[in-house]
């Protein structure tokens, strides 16, 4: 039977952290080159709120800064990531170009929807060649509450989907799923938590297990 499938992409299809450390040491040498920093890149720490809209990154990692400052950084980094990804720095998980091919050979139906900003899902998008196989990708800068539950149900609405399945390492996407009445897939990938996936339908250790899950659902 034809699934619909909604994948994240941090931490779920792109391997964030082939670009993550380099943009962000890009990004403090920069707040410093302006006086704004004088300690080290806080790369751990981003590391524990991976996968929050980079707003609230910025909040997090620069909390005596102004919101001047926050939005400059946001805009600066997120320049590094995108020029990083179009330089060929960044990767893709094991299997996911061959796991699309196999959910779209079995009628299914692919979206992305991601925490991520507009333009830096374009360039993963655009670089791997994704839109093959994916029908749509959704930024969190289309939902104004910036919930992830909201972006999934904005997905559903439109394409009128009733049974489904929402692939995540985090929470944020596994209540996604619950909450829209789908099936919630975690991921254990480089940023999921064991206490986060423990409320997963589903949890896979290599993307080729989908392909066994499908024929279960």
């Amino acid at each position: 039977m034809a699934q619909s499938f909604i994948f994240d992409m941090d931490g779920t299809i792109f391997k964030t952290d082939t670009i993550l450390e380099r943009s962000l040491e890009d990004a403090f040498i920069h707040l410093r080159s302006l006086n704004q920093w004088d300690s080290s890149t806080p790369i751990d720490q981003y590391r524990e709120i991976m996968g929050v809209p980079l707003p609230e990154v910025w909040e997090a990692l620069l909390p005596d800064h102004s919101n001047e400052i926050r939005a400059h950084m946001n805009d600066y980094f997120l320049e590094r990531l995108i020029e990083n990804i179009k330089s060929g720095k960044g990767a893709l998980y094991s299997n996911i170009k061959e796991v699309f091919s196999f959910l779209k050979a079995n009628d299914c139906s692919i979206y992305i929807a991601s925490n991520g900003l507009t333009e830096y899902l374009s360039a993963i998008v655009s670089h791997y060649q994704l839109d093959n196989w994916v029908t749509e990708t959704f930024s969190i800068e289309q939902i104004d509450s910036l919930s992830k539950t909201d972006l999934v149900q904005r997905i559903t609405e439109k394409y009128k989907i009733t049974d489904g399945v929402v692939v995540g390492d985090r929470l944020s996407d596994i209540k996604a799923a619950k909450e829209n009445g789908l099936v919630a897939v975690g991921c254990r990938f480089d940023f999921a938590r064991e206490d986060e996936l423990s409320q997963a339908d589903k949890v896979v250790d290599d993307f080729s297990e989908l392909k066994q899950l499908l024929q279960h659902i």
